[in-house]
């Protein structure tokens, strides 16, 4: 099975100059916990926004949410694969990188979708995969 067939195909970019409540408020809009953040103009990723970053890198720090903006708390580094790899590839990659979402690219490099642990849980009905998947994800937690 290949990513494209598993992944979130709405992955719009917000700016980053948007304000953390105006990212926050995109999330629950849309009932996810994951904003990619790029330039529209240059059609280039420039990292992500997660609701635990607004948890803990704004909330937790008693920023004001509607001044903060989201290029002060996002992830600069961004993890991807491609929508033409196989699930089990994907699957390695949030192991190793201890991720339960990673930016979906095509060929030329350009984002056309998001797959989440949610995803794969939902679509494959893979619960073995899904468990090593979240098992990995936690190692860092139990350390």
């Amino acid at each position: 099975m290949k990513v494209k067939q598993l992944m979130n195909k709405r992955p719009d970019y917000i700016s980053p100059d948007t304000s953390v409540q105006m990212a926050a408020e995109e999330m629950l809009k849309r009932d996810i916990g994951f904003l990619p953040i790029g330039d529209k103009l240059e059609d280039r990723l420039l990292g992500a926004i997660t609701d635990r970053d607004i948890a803990t890198r704004c909330v937790a720090k008693k920023h004001d949410p509607a001044k903060i903006l989201v290029k002060s708390i996002m992830t600069p580094k961004i993890v991807y694969c491609f929508e033409n790899d196989d699930i089990e590839v994907a699957a390695e990659s949030m192991e190793r990188l201890q991720v339960h979402r990673l930016a979906v690219l095509n060929d030329k490099k350009r984002l056309v979708g998001v797959l989440s642990l949610g995803d794969i849980a939902a679509k494959t009905h893979n619960s073995h995969l899904c468990g090593t998947i979240l098992e990995k994800i936690c190692e860092i937690s139990r350390k």
